[in-house]
């Protein structure tokens, strides 16, 4: 069981890590799609009606999606001076705790997202902006499978913990 589990949480750090990775580049080309406006809007005078909300919907998507990869790299919010102050030994059980509380706050933030999600989809919001885009539908379903990520990934690092293969977290960030 212990073997399977472990290659679960490698499976899914490979999937976390090539998400992230993969996320970069929505990143440029939020930059190119804004470059490009720059150009449009006072190089020709002529300014595009969708280019704000892509790059909104551009960078919203790296954010949400490189949950899994944030987390599986431990590069989240910590407070790293509590961990010079405790013994090893305590700052491994902080980290169970902070994974449990993680994985119990973002299941009921799944739960909460799912119901508007769900409605969005069935009813296809729209922006109401000059594109009219889809975008509140696709942020909305966007949130819930970043939170699915997340939760995966969390399982994956508390799974490494149990089997205490997480050596490279402890001592530092």
């Amino acid at each position: 069981m212990g073997r399977l589990l472990a290659r679960y949480a490698q499976v899914m750090d490979r999937i976390s890590v090539f998400i992230g990775q993969a996320c970069s580049m929505l990143l440029f080309a939020c930059v190119a799609v804004s470059a490009l406006e720059v150009v449009m809007r006072y190089g020709f005078d002529k300014p595009t009606v969708w280019s704000t909300e892509l790059a909104m919907t551009l960078c919203a998507s790296a954010w949400v999606l490189s949950v899994g990869y944030v987390v599986e790299r431990h590069r989240h919010i910590s407070i790293t001076m509590v961990e010079m102050l405790v013994s090893a030994k305590t700052w491994r059980l902080m980290r169970l705790v902070q994974m449990l509380i993680s994985v119990g706050a973002i299941f009921v933030l799944t739960l909460a997202l799912w119901g508007p999600a769900v409605k969005a989809l069935q009813r296809m919001e729209h922006s109401g902006t000059a594109m009219n885009s889809i975008q509140p539908t696709y942020l909305k379903i966007l949130l819930v499978v970043g939170c699915l990520l997340y939760l995966l990934q969390l399982a994956a690092n508390i799974i490494r913990w149990a089997l205490h293969s997480e050596e490279d977290v402890i001592g530092g960030h």
